[in-house]
């Protein structure tokens, strides 16, 4: 829900940049963008790290359910807990350096935040429609090939979530 709310509010502001009279290096910086966005954001985050593992964490919650794991589900599913101590720190620098950019990313006046945003728009669209791929295969398929990255019984134990 996240990630299609915030498509529903970036592409007004990416076709935005439409309206602006753009020159060739504003075209140039808009494809670089795009295939940077999708080489990095889509395939490289979303379709080989996020969206596989949150779609294992998934599978893993619902063969294990836990109180606390399902009443925290999407912070359970994302990996903000109940995780390997690395990738909790991956994911929690990652959300920061996101949360960064947005509020600089804000304040870019048109058509560079448009032309930033279509990038981020087409990586967002990528990445959603790799998670309910996932999503289906994990739901669907016994033998759903990706770790949880849960920690070990006894290395849980001893955290308290």
């Amino acid at each position: 829900m996240l990630i299609g709310f915030t498509l529903f509010r970036l592409t007004p502001i990416a076709i935005e940049a439409f309206e602006y009279e753009l020159l060739w290096y504003h075209w140039a910086a808009l494809v670089s963008n795009i295939l940077f966005m999708l080489y990095s954001e889509a395939y490289r985050g979303f379709q080989k790290g996020f969206s596989p593992r949150v779609a294992a964490r998934c599978k893993y919650l619902y063969q294990n359910p836990k109180a606390l794991h399902i009443l925290l589900a999407p912070l359970f599913c994302i990996g903000y807990f109940h995780v390997l101590r690395n990738r909790q720190r991956h994911i929690i620098a990652l959300t920061t350096a996101i949360i960064i950019l947005i509020i600089v990313i804000q304040r870019i006046d048109q058509p560079w935040r448009g032309i930033i945003d279509v990038g981020v728009v087409v990586g967002l669209s990528w990445g959603l429609i790799t998670l309910f791929v996932f999503a289906a295969k994990a739901a669907l398929s016994e033998d759903f090939d990706y770790s949880p990255e849960v920690p070990e019984p006894n290395e849980a134990e001893q955290r308290l979530i």
